[in-house]
């Protein structure tokens, strides 16, 4: 029964953290050209839960879930024109973001100091990523694209981080004590 457990945790929970980020994103709020969703939250947790190559896969899935139609981007917009389109770098930044969180939490399960700084060093290419598209996409200089779309991000993306860096690792330590390895 434990290794039947162990072997369908990961695909599970692979699409429930995929339906998750598919749930949380669209509700959003517009603050300027970027919008504000918890898709980062449910990100920065799937790397704590799933480890990250599952998380980035997870994340992968959402992606490809809205690349082909499916309503789950920020304001319940979906296509490949999304991606395409001045805030599409944020999007396709989720990845390193999703991989570099479950890479911390994963490599550093003691230290939740080594843990939040993974998860600001994804956000870091996520915005790098984001921006740099963002601002080949629109015509927009450096100085303004940062003021536009990180500046306003940093103060919830801090609170995510913090709030998913305290409750991650008590998640994560009691899968492992009930025989769920996430990174199986």
């Amino acid at each position: 029964m434990e290794t039947k457990r162990a072997a369908v945790y990961p695909l599970a929970m692979t699409a429930v953290l995929a339906a998750l980020m598919a749930a949380a994103a669209p509700f959003s709020v517009a603050i300027g050209p970027v919008p504000l969703s918890l898709c980062t939250l449910v990100i920065y947790l799937a790397g704590y839960l799933l480890g990250g190559r599952r998380a980035a896969l997870a994340t992968l899935a959402y992606i490809l879930l809205g690349a082909v139609g499916m309503p789950v981007f920020s304001g319940f917009s979906a296509g490949l024109g999304v991606l395409a389109g001045p805030t599409g770098g944020y999007v396709v930044g989720y990845l390193p973001l999703a991989a570099l969180s479950g890479l911390a939490a994963s490599r550093f399960p003691r230290s939740r100091a080594l843990q939040l700084l993974g998860m600001a060093g994804g956000t870091a290419v996520l915005y790098a990523l984001g921006t740099a598209w963002y601002c080949f996409q629109s015509g927009a200089a450096l100085a303004p694209a940062l003021a536009a779309c990180v500046l306003p991000f940093l103060p919830g993306d801090l609170l995510k981080m913090l709030a998913v860096t305290a409750v991650g690792p008590v998640l994560r330590e009691r899968l492992v004590r009930a025989g769920i390895d996430p990174e199986r």
